[in-house]
């Protein structure tokens, strides 16, 4: 893996999902929309994906589900220690929290610009407290990161004021977007991308569908409008079981050519 690079890495855990399952098989989906004809590999901000060295795939983490969570952040570190960007495949949310584990070892003053219709800040769920609806309470609790903002929000209820209030989170609820003016940062930016931030008419193939999302042409035009050096990226909650005709696999993989393009160009 060479220095700087973006680097694709699958990691197809859903163990820790609550009410359906199903994102664990999404990355090779993911991947194999990416290589469809159907499209180029050109992205809006001109970069060719298709060019020689754009990025590259480290594959699937293997991992063992009796210890998912320290594989999980031992792979990530691995990509992290030549220099690489690694841009996660998931997998349900709470793969975040070990990737970001592995970030804090080489990022003391990590931005996290999440985009997501729920905060994922539960101090547990359902008696879980590694659930895909905790990871950014592990993360703040930890004070692994410099910086949270959230983007997208349309879930929230008192626990998760609370826990946004105690942590200092940043959050802009979705219905005062647009939100380009909080997407800049002095020092490292990760981005952790749920496919649910999107309304359900552009993205029905999540397992909790939240209505009143962003567009596609929403969550473009904030991406593009990040500032700060992306070191990283996730994304996750991509459900193929919810999938129609293969709708959210094509819109996920828009999603990824704009980040990687974004993480290029800077």
């Amino acid at each position: 893996m060479n220095a700087g690079t973006p680097t694709l890495l699958g990691i197809g855990f859903d163990s820790c999902s609550s009410y359906l399952r199903g994102a664990g098989a999404a990355p090779p989906m993911i991947r194999e929309a990416l290589g469809c004809s159907a499209s180029n590999h050109w992205t809006e901000t001109g970069v060719d994906l298709g060019g020689d060295g754009a990025y590259e795939d480290a594959g699937e983490l293997a991992f063992d589900d009796q210890d998912a969570f320290s594989g999980i952040q031992a792979g990530v570190a691995k990509i992290l220690e030549p220099g690489a960007r690694p841009v996660v495949l998931g997998g349900d949310h709470s793969i975040t929290y070990p990737v970001i584990k592995a970030f804090a070892q080489k990022y003391e003053d990590l931005t996290i610009f999440h985009f997501d219709a729920h905060p994922d800040l539960y101090d547990e769920f359902e008696g879980n407290r590694l659930s895909h609806a905790c990871p950014f309470a592990r993360i703040m609790e930890a004070r692994l990161v410099k910086r949270l903002v959230q983007v997208g929000i349309r879930t929230m209820n008192r626990h998760q004021r609370e826990q946004a209030h105690r942590f200092g989170v940043e959050v802009v609820e979705m219905r005062a977007l647009p939100a380009y003016d909080r997407l800049k940062a002095a020092g490292p930016v990760y981005i952790s991308f749920d496919m649910d931030v999107l309304d359900p008419a552009f993205a029905p193939g999540v397992s909790h569908r939240e209505s009143g999302g962003m567009s596609v042409r929403e969550v473009i035009a904030h991406l593009h409008a990040i500032r700060g050096e992306i070191v990283g990226a996730d994304i996750v909650e991509y459900n193929p079981v919810q999938d129609l005709a293969g709708m959210t696999a094509t819109v996920t993989t828009k999603i990824l050519k704009e980040i990687l393009g974004k993480m290029i160009v800077g």
